[in-house]
């Protein structure tokens, strides 16, 4: 692929390693392609969409029990079932705050294991073609080119159907307020199933010109992935550091210039 000219801004950046690229409506990368990177919770978008292919094929239903008692799958997807971060105990009742969960994500990807008859690491392996190599919630590791397939299925869904992934981008349990992790509470804290939704959040890790309807979700392994509807763009980005306040500058500068070029 060729490469926007606002992609070069990675090679101002304090880490070693990036590689970044933009998909849908424009097509371009900079960086190290072969490279394979940590996700860290960028994982959840891949285990998000495995969940619900698990749905499409019957296997496990978004409103059926999992979790803590009143909490359902959908629940989990959303960071609404009242668990705290990597503790199977909740600390809320479903539905009441918006509290991100590694441990939500581990129990949904349980329940498919459990019902599909195989371990979910091969369930995730069939539906992306690339290995999970532990928690569902935080364990992928891929090159530039396995994380781009994601951000095709997200512009363009195949293995799931376009409604499938209207539903998971749209609001689940509207008005829950909650800490977005890394830059603080917000009122409200709007996710999708398993995508952290833009809406009108402010800061925020995506840049000033996305759109409201910018949904996508980053890693503390210093990676991310948007996709804006509105521009039918996606924008990948995977780095060797760690997330910290060099990210909250740099990737919404990266995104704003992006969009400005696309």
């Amino acid at each position: 692929m060729g490469a926007l000219r606002a992609l070069w801004q990675v090679e101002g950046w304090p880490c070693k390693h990036a590689a970044v690229a933009v998909a849908g409506a424009a097509e371009a990368a900079v960086g190290d392609a072969a490279r394979v990177f940590p996700w860290a919770s960028l994982t959840k978008l891949a285990t998000a969409v495995s969940v619900l292919v698990a749905c499409e094929e019957g296997i496990v239903d978004l409103d059926e029990p999992a979790g803590p008692p009143g909490s359902t799958l959908r629940h989990l997807l959303a960071h609404a079932s009242g668990l705290p971060l990597d503790d199977p105990v909740p600390i809320a009742a479903p539905g009441t705050r918006r509290i991100y969960s590694n441990a939500g994500f581990e129990l949904a990807a349980s329940l498919v294991e459990e019902r599909a008859e195989m371990p979910f690491a091969e369930y995730f392996a069939e539906v992306w073609g690339f290995p999970l190599a532990g928690s569902p919630a935080y364990a992928a590791a891929g090159t530039l080119a396995d994380l781009l397939v994601v951000a095709r299925e997200l512009v363009e869904p195949a293995r799931i159907s376009h409604e499938t992934l209207a539903e998971a981008t749209s609001v689940q349990f509207a008005g829950l307020d909650g800490v977005l992790p890394g830059f603080g509470r917000m009122e409200p804290n709007d996710w999708g199933l398993g995508f952290e939704l833009r809406d009108a959040k402010s800061p925020h890790w995506t840049g000033t010109q996305n759109s409201p309807g910018t949904f996508g979700h980053f890693g503390r392994a210093g990676t991310f992935l948007w996709v804006d509807p509105a521009r039918d763009l996606a924008l990948a980005c995977l780095t060797d550091l760690e997330f910290g306040d060099w990210a909250k500058d740099a990737w919404p500068r990266l995104a704003d210039a992006v969009l400005a070029e696309s």
